[in-house]
């Protein structure tokens, strides 16, 4: 029997007021000097003015690097490399949803492993020797996990294409997960986001790795979302708490085992297009599971019931599925996800092109539907619309 291996942050903070716990952590462990690597935006609408401030007032030192894009690139990742230097920082604070987060885990790496520093070589899993420099996590969108997991996800604006990495070594060793971080996302993104973490937990409970420990914190992520999603994106703070929590809890999960084509398809989208990842997610989520739901033995009867339907146990095999699907598409619905890839700019001719790219992404290798340059067309049309 092969053994079955789960990676975590060595800590985590979670629940209102969590961030005041990272002053304990810098002086604990030892830091001087921050680079804090986050998004323009976050800076812009003070977001960013709520680690700062604490910083100031126990006198610690930093250094912030905004230049963090959506979808981040190669070069995004080269240009903090050099600030973390020129810092002179020994660990950083990312502070963001995924795009700071994954920049943070490329610049760790590279300045540990410098024979890495042409970050395209950091694709799939790379033989890194050394542990990041280390990260603290500060979560500011309830979705993408990437405080808890050891991947990350670089886009080669040369090559048109977004590439995904996955190394123990990138874990951060703090995750802060405090909701009112997020207080100031807007329904969209909340909505998004959302629903990437909803995409995370089904994907992550039928990809072919899944095992009962993964399976655990997934199952359990899908009740979370769903019961919450809604009140998040309505502004709720107990929703917004509860989507913190689980969006976490499956980024511990398929961290560890993997995802599917869903993401596998969702990659080009946001490298062709620039497409948020969240929503490229979003929109394909419905689609993969309509495609998949043969492949997933009884695991949709579970699905469909921690999504709140109700008599599963009496549904057959066709019809649970069918309700699996209905749940997430209804929800997905009801927070304003755009339903087809016409509607988020795809361009038909371009479908073929982004079948190859999914082919190729490392994702898709999990999908527990066997999946080829054919198939993964015929869903892109179907998701394009009329």
């Amino acid at each position: 029997m092969t053994a079955k291996r789960f990676i975590l942050n060595e800590t985590s903070y979670h629940g209102q007021g969590a961030a005041a716990e990272i002053v304990n952590e810098i002086k604990n462990r030892g830091f001087r000097k921050a680079l804090i690597v986050t998004d323009a935006d976050l800076v812009r609408f003070g977001v960013v003015n709520k680690i700062t401030s604490l910083l100031e007032a126990a006198g610690l030192k930093f250094e912030i690097f905004d230049r963090v894009k959506a979808n981040p690139s190669v070069n995004v990742v080269k240009d903090g490399v050099e600030a973390f230097r020129q810092a002179g920082a020994d660990y950083m604070i990312a502070i963001g949803g995924g795009s700071p987060q994954d920049t943070a885990k490329g610049i760790g790496i590279i300045i540990n492993n410098p024979e890495f520093a042409d970050v395209v070589s950091l694709e799939g899993t790379a033989p890194t020797k050394h542990k990041s420099v280390p990260v603290i996590a500060v979560a500011t969108t309830a979705g993408t996990a990437a405080e808890t997991t050891i991947n990350y996800v670089i886009t080669d604006e040369e090559k048109r294409r977004k590439f995904v990495c996955v190394d123990p070594h990138d874990i951060p060793v703090v995750a802060v997960v405090d909701p009112d971080m997020m207080a100031t996302m807007p329904k969209g993104l909340t909505a998004a986001t959302g629903m990437d973490a909803l995409t995370h937990a089904i994907e992550g409970y039928t990809t072919l790795a899944a095992w009962e420990l993964s399976d655990t914190l997934n199952i359990k992520a899908v009740e979370i979302i769903a019961r919450s999603l809604r009140q998040s994106v309505a502004g709720d703070a107990h929703g917004r708490e509860e989507m913190a929590l689980g969006q976490y809890m499956t980024g511990m999960a398929f961290s560890n085992v993997g995802l599917g084509v869903v993401h596998g398809m969702a990659h080009p989208l946001s490298a062709f297009y620039d497409t948020p990842h969240g929503v490229a997610n979003a929109v394909l989520l419905p689609y993969v599971m309509a495609f998949n739901a043969p492949y997933t033995g009884e695991k949709f009867r579970d699905i469909a019931r921690a999504m709140g339907v109700e008599g599963t146990e009496k549904m057959s095999a066709e019809e649970y599925r069918r309700a699996a699907v209905d749940a997430v598409r209804r929800l997905s619905v009801d927070v304003g996800i755009p339903q087809t890839l016409k509607e988020i700019g795809v361009r038909e001719e371009d479908l073929e092109a982004l079948a190859e790219a999914a082919m190729a992404d490392v994702c898709t290798g999990g999908n527990p539907r066997p999946c080829s340059k054919e198939l993964v067309l015929e869903v892109y049309k179907t998701a394009f619309g009329k």
